[in-house]
């Protein structure tokens, strides 16, 4: 498969098997958020990795839809540090998601809501900020299928076409 065949068939991974991610795929999915291109190369961002059952389930109170991560093994934080852009946050989620892919793990991005419970819960100094956090794990496939299965009787399925999502020059209604 190419790199554009990867970033085509990424898939949101909302049920993961109860083992944990291993030391090296942790560390490669890691180094591929390390290696995430930033504004003037400044890498404003740090990573909290959270495999402790407490901490997961504290960290769900930041949160709306936060099954995925009760269902993974681990999740990573991504925390914006001072002068930090979202864009480059939006980036080094990109990059954990399609590394972890490329090594056969799956990820799910969530939203943390609350950025004071995650505040509290994860000891982010005041000057930081944590939105976003991606759950992590290898994926349970039976529960998975079942899963979409599902979703697909309530949800859209595929992608907008482009004439859809694009203009040209100017916003064009």
């Amino acid at each position: 498969m190419t790199t554009y065949d990867d970033i085509l068939g990424l898939r949101t991974v909302r049920r993961f098997q109860k083992r944990p991610v291993s030391a090296p795929d942790l560390a490669a999915i890691l180094e591929a958020a390390r290696w995430t291109g930033s504004a003037k190369n400044r890498q404003l961002w740090s990573f909290i990795v959270i495999d402790d059952p407490e901490q997961k389930a504290a960290l769900t109170g930041a949160g709306s839809f936060m099954t995925p991560v009760v269902n993974a093994p681990m999740a990573i934080a991504l925390v914006r540090l001072p002068g930090g852009y979202d864009f480059d946050t939006g980036r080094v989620a990109q990059n954990i998601m399609l590394g972890a892919a490329a090594i056969g793990v799956g990820t799910c991005p969530v939203t943390l809501h609350s950025e004071e419970v995650a505040r509290q819960v994860l000891g982010i100094p005041d000057e930081a900020f944590c939105r976003y956090a991606i759950a992590v794990g290898y994926e349970n496939k039976d529960a998975e299928r079942e899963g979409r299965q599902v979703q697909r009787s309530t949800l859209p399925v595929g992608r907008k076409p482009l004439d859809e999502l694009v203009h040209r020059n100017r916003w064009n209604g």
